[in-house]
């Protein structure tokens, strides 16, 4: 075998096992700059975060509405740095599974052998925060924001690493083949690689699923159990069932390849037609008793990508259209999942498809609905808006290793695409992605973000890795807008170096960001023509005392004048009433608050509802903030 059979050989093996998603896009990027397809166009050269400075710790920034109070960098044992010669490198390619890391181009190497150390989604639980890490997971005290402190650092590898929350409960995904049993750092001999296009070989220490640690002693997390899947856990959706108070379940979402029968009992990997057990095509279920996690365990594998009338497990289309040009990829797994367990239902990503399931049966989760999108190439994540009427879906096209923001890259791939839920029915509406051009050394796609709890308009903030982050108001889902951002230059401009923004979450008033390869950032939002200073403060109204992502939950706003301020500003930018009544609605707005609400106030108050409740003629989103107001102004506090 030539050097150059080798090398392929070598990444054709590094992708399988990095797991993450895309992998295929640093070949992809070598190849011809895309043309653009009719009808579409790339990102704005123009805009102020096209040309930033580079640099690790000293890049250029931009940023509009989005104030940058800190950066927490990495502990030392997760910061890989940006020698592409140095040993760490090597010592991190051997972990997983690349034997010798001359035998990995040295434009190549940060990219992959930085995913050993990358920071990957987060969780919140009171004035903590977990950071999952693919070499293990850091959780940080955020009680003062400004003034963020480390708490516990644990290494324990296996990628991704994405954590949630329950409880004295914290759950971590693995999936790589370096992740043991006992978080030892040695990983295995990387027998199977290269050249060999199967799995490593089978060892009984591997493990490969969900990780459970009691976090009772924050600074000391105590594995507790540990549910062994055929595919790992690329991710997984913590799922909270209203009816049932003393378990919780898991969705796992396993990406990689399936392991060998030999590693564990039933793992078969073979096609559908030849085998009927295979682990693809299905996600898995964990049932965890809160009183007993040793006792957690695989409780269902649904087929939901199956259609019950034929029998067959595979009933789903391909997707995307991207083809020579990205990562189209077979519906044989979900990438991630979505509860929204009030409504019922959850939003799948998944590969080629964008799936609604059926969850009132936790335990059981049944497709009512898949759509397809020929500009789409990966299914990636989704989210609903607060009412549960819109979802947003993510496109990781390239998966995250590539540069997709570039003026080159079509507006409509690896962009949002949004949706309006009728019943179980998907309608599409429209893209949005980050308008700004990013340059050819930074992997930038659209990833994983949250609703920011402005009440009467739907806003995502959202992470783009080193496209940076971007706040999206899609409250008209066809008129989808960009309202904030914040970014930074690449990492190097000469290659591409694995960082930026995985997961952008708000969360108690801030927003915090998992950034791959610099650390966590911490962000405040401040006032534009775009978002008020009555907004900001209405949303940091809103309190969680426990926050998974995946695990959707119904926002409620207090009847608070600073709520009913937000109103008023949004009624006064869309113009729904008249600039006399803005401004008698702000003064007894105001005279209410330095009252405290006395009597007199109140009073006040409750006339102005009365008047409002007369307005004609707003159209269906004001009306709801007209009525929402009208509440409010009934019977405040403050």
């Amino acid at each position: 075998m030539s050097k150059v059979q080798s090398i392929k050989s070598l990444i054709i093996f590094a992708c399988m096992v990095l797991v993450v998603s895309g992998s295929q896009a640093i070949i992809a990027q070598n190849g011809a700059k895309p043309e653009l397809p009719a009808g579409m166009k790339g990102a704005n050269v123009n805009d102020p975060r096209a040309k930033l400075k580079p640099g690790l710790f000293d890049a250029g920034e931009a940023a509009v509405g989005i104030k940058h109070i800190s950066l927490l960098k990495k502990p030392a044992a997760f910061e890989l740095g940006i020698d592409p010669e140095a040993p760490k490198v090597g010592t991190a390619l051997k972990a997983l599974g690349v034997p010798d890391m001359s035998m990995v181009p040295v434009a190549m190497r940060l990219s992959f052998a930085g995913l050993a150390f990358a920071n990957s989604d987060l969780a919140f639980q009171g004035d903590r925060l977990f950071l999952g890490n693919f070499y293990g997971v850091n959780i940080y005290d955020i009680s003062n924001p400004a003034d963020t402190k480390l708490l516990t650092s644990m290494v324990c590898p296996g990628g991704q690493g994405d954590v949630s929350v329950h409880k004295n409960l914290m759950f971590m995904s693995v999936e790589m083949p370096n992740g043991r049993l006992d978080c030892g750092e040695q990983g295995f001999p990387a027998t199977g690689a290269p050249g060999g296009n199967g799995p490593p070989a089978a060892n009984k220490d591997r493990f490969r699923g969900v990780r459970i640690f009691d976090i009772s002693d924050i600074t000391s997390p105590k594995q507790v159990g540990a549910v062994q899947t055929c595919r790992g856990s690329h991710t997984h959706t913590l799922v909270v069932d209203p009816k049932d108070k003393d378990n919780v379940y898991i969705y796992v979402s396993g990406t990689s390849f399936v392991r060998p029968g030999e590693e564990l009992e039933g793992c078969s990997g073979g096609p559908p037609d030849k085998d009927p057990n295979t682990a693809l095509f299905r996600i898995e279920v964990i049932k965890v008793p809160l009183k007993a996690p040793q006792n957690s365990k695989v409780v269902s594998s649904p087929r939901i990508f199956g259609d019950p009338a034929t029998g067959a497990i595979n009933a789903l289309n391909d997707g995307g259209s991207h083809e020579s040009k990205g990562r189209p990829q077979e519906t044989n797994q979900c990438h991630d999942i979505t509860v929204y367990s009030e409504i019922g239902l959850a939003a799948g990503a998944c590969a080629g498809n964008g799936i609604l399931l059926d969850i009132k049966d936790p335990a059981n989760p049944k497709r009512v609905e898949a759509v397809n999108d020929p500009n789409y190439a990966y299914w990636h994540s989704a989210m609903f808006s607060n009412d549960g009427k819109k979802v947003v879906f993510t496109d990781e096209w390239g998966g995250g290793m590539g540069p997709r923001c570039r003026e080159s890259d079509p507006d409509k791939w690896g962009a949002n695409a949004l949706f309006h839920l009728n019943g179980t029915d998907l309608e599409f509406k429209s893209y949005y992605k980050l308008p700004a051009a990013q340059s050819a050394t930074e992997n930038c796609v659209a990833h994983n973000g949250s609703l920011i709890p402005v009440p009467g308009r739907d806003i995502k903030v959202q992470s783009w890795y080193q496209g940076g982050i971007s706040l999206m108001e899609f409250t008209d889902t066809a008129n989808p807008t960009e309202i904030g951002y914040f970014d930074r230059g690449p990492i190097n401009d000469k290659m591409l170096v694995m960082g930026g923004s995985w997961s952008a979450y708000w969360y108690n008033g801030r927003i915090y960001s998992s950034e791959i390869a610099r650390g966590l950032d911490i962000f405040e939002l401040t006032p534009t023509e775009f978002l008020t200073q009555n907004e900001i403060d209405a949303a940091k109204t809103v309190k969680y005392a426990q926050f998974n992502v995946q695990n959707q939950e119904r926002i409620v706003w207090p009847r608070s004048v600073v709520v009913a301020k937000a109103f008023v500003d949004q009624l006064e930018r869309s113009k729904a009433i008249s600039t006399e009544q803005i401004a008698g609605l702000r003064e007894a707005l105001g005279s209410a608050e330095a009252s405290k609400l006395d009597k007199k106030s109140k009073s006040r108050l409750k006339g102005f509802a009365s008047s409002l409740g007369k307005v004609k003629g707003a159209d269906e989103v004001n009306s709801a903030r007209i009525r929402e107001l009208v509440a409010i102004l009934k019977n405040p506090v403050m």
